[in-house]
């Protein structure tokens, strides 16, 4: 009968000591499978989290999990899920760069047709800005200090968007430019003069005083 009990309980503790080997065997693989993906992931993140930040958040939410799985010692889970999840991590720079891509074609179409028409807007406050300068009777109503003091903010705010063009800094340089197409529309009105209207192939009319 002792000799029973002992056998069992010889049982149970070998039974133990295979299941911690085989434990203890996983869990250095289960960590490095953690760690590459981890690398991955931050290697890709700066992109990743401007062009496809739900994409971004959804790995971060498997690696989550995994880590979560491993601080429960589940450690055949995290060999089992670490494949799928570095797939996923692995397809965020590609994502990112193709998402990317269509992004910057679209700033560079607003930059190319706004950088096209600003120029003759601009214009076309200068000269009127310069007849009321000259001209009393068509001054009456008109603040032509703050006129110019606008239309000084609006050459240099275009002048940013140019430099930031020029630096490749091309969604700064159309947000500038759009900048510059609020301060402009509302200088021309205060002046009583129409803005040119812009068209696709970058030509515009003369403007025309509204008075």
């Amino acid at each position: 009968m002792i000799r029973t009990h002992r056998s069992r309980a010889c049982a149970v503790i070998v039974a133990a000591a295979v299941a911690l080997a085989a434990c203890a065997s996983k869990m250095q693989p289960a960590q490095q499978m953690i760690s590459k993906i981890e690398a991955v992931v931050a290697a890709a993140q700066p992109e990743a989290a401007k062009y496809v930040p739900d994409q971004l958040k959804d790995v971060q939410d498997k690696v989550a999990n995994l880590k979560s799985a491993f601080a429960q010692k589940d450690y055949g889970s995290v060999i089992t899920a670490a494949p799928s999840v570095l797939a996923s991590a692995q397809g965020l720079a590609a994502a990112a760069a193709q998402k990317k891509m269509v992004v910057m074609g679209e700033l560079n179409e607003q930059w190319t047709r706004m950088s096209a028409n600003l120029p003759a807007g601009v214009a076309a406050v200068q000269k009127r800005i310069e007849e009321l300068s000259h001209n009393a009777r068509l001054r009456k109503g008109i603040d032509l200090a703050a006129a110019k003091k606008s239309l000084d903010d609006v050459n240099s705010t275009w002048a940013t968007a140019k430099s930031d063009f020029t630096s490749g800094h091309v969604g700064q340089a159309v947000s500038a430019a759009k900048d510059v197409q609020t301060k402009l529309q509302s200088l021309a009105e205060s002046i009583k003069v129409q803005l040119p209207q812009a068209d696709g192939a970058g030509d515009t009319p003369a403007a025309a005083p509204t008075n």
